[in-house]
């Protein structure tokens, strides 16, 4: 079933929400389970998906209504996966069916464990596939509270059906997980050597680093304690250092133009009741990535990266 405006992404009419027509699906995960510091992230995707429709649906930057691109937008009920195994599986038959419907698929959680079932579906159905991990924490624990699928373990899940993991940001970890990370030799974009200019000077170093690293499709997931505090203040496990608003879009972009994102979940926003901005901002940052993804010529001020490493 689909959510009919205003409950739906955008608040976008039926039109431009339908099922049949929309290239884009937003699938809400309102899954917890496993939080361990801060609670609420069952909330983040209705909390997102009201915000939303305070979205202006023209973006000046690509100057266009970028739901038009997709011949629409649509947003299914949330599901209810069940618990840890079951509900990675559950997730991972939802996202299956629709990239089958060739959708691209947004998941909303929910805690981070919900990216282990999208992943999971991605890349059963698309060789060359790339993770991309932007996150404050590694989440590369064996278990933690003796789960092992905690939303400290997901990377850990994810790596045991693909080893071409990448992560941006990370600027939190246990000795165990430092320890995979070299061992594995996974590739690791720490948040002090991004911003120190540890990969040189230019605005687009970075970028082009963490780029370089990612195989020609990519499968995208967003854990919101990857921003800084001051402006996503709304989650469980916060750490200073993070990103900001045009960093992030900035490097965004450039990926879109440079790599296909195949699919992407957002995941660990929990409101804090009277503060609207956190949700607002991740409303707005699934519209951009949407439009990132679907209009590519409108990125061509980027200096093409030509090879694939």
């Amino acid at each position: 079933m689909i959510l009919l405006p205003p409950r739906n992404f955008l608040a976008l009419p039926e039109q431009w929400s339908g099922l049949q027509r929309s290239r884009v699906v937003v699938l809400p995960v309102p899954y917890e389970r496993t939080t361990s510091f801060g609670k609420g992230t069952a909330s983040g995707p209705e909390a997102i998906i009201e915000a939303s429709g305070q979205v202006e649906l023209y973006d000046e930057e690509l100057d266009s209504e970028i739901y038009t691109a997709t011949g629409g937008i649509a947003t299914l009920e949330p599901i209810d996966p069940g618990g840890s195994d079951a509900a990675v599986e559950s997730i991972r038959r939802h996202v299956d069916g629709l990239i089958g419907q060739d959708k691209t698929v947004v998941c909303i959680g929910g805690e981070h464990t919900i990216a282990i079932g999208s992943a999971r579906a991605h890349s059963d159905r698309y060789p060359d596939l790339s993770v991309l991990q932007l996150d404050a924490h590694s989440d590369l624990r064996e278990e933690y509270g003796g789960n092992r699928y905690s939303h400290a373990c997901v990377m850990a899940r994810v790596y045991e059906f693909s080893k071409d993991i990448v992560q941006v940001g990370i600027r939190s970890q246990c000795r165990e997980e430092a320890d995979f990370i070299r061992q594995h030799k996974i590739a690791t974009f720490y948040a002090g050597d991004l911003k120190d200019g540890r990969y040189g000077p230019d605005r687009y170093a970075w970028h082009d680093a963490v780029i370089r690293s990612l195989r020609r499709n990519v499968y995208l997931t967003i854990d919101c304690d990857f921003f800084d505090p001051g402006l996503m203040p709304a989650v469980g496990t916060p750490e200073p250092g993070g990103f900001g608003w045009y960093e992030t879009v900035s490097f965004l972009r450039r990926l879109a133009a440079q790599r296909k994102i195949v699919g992407l979940d957002i995941t660990e926003l929990s409101p804090i009741p009277g503060l609207i901005h956190p949700q607002f901002v991740m409303a707005k940052l699934i519209y951009k990535l949407i439009g990132y993804i679907f209009q590519k010529g409108a990125m061509n001020y980027a200096p093409a990266l030509n090879t694939l490493e």
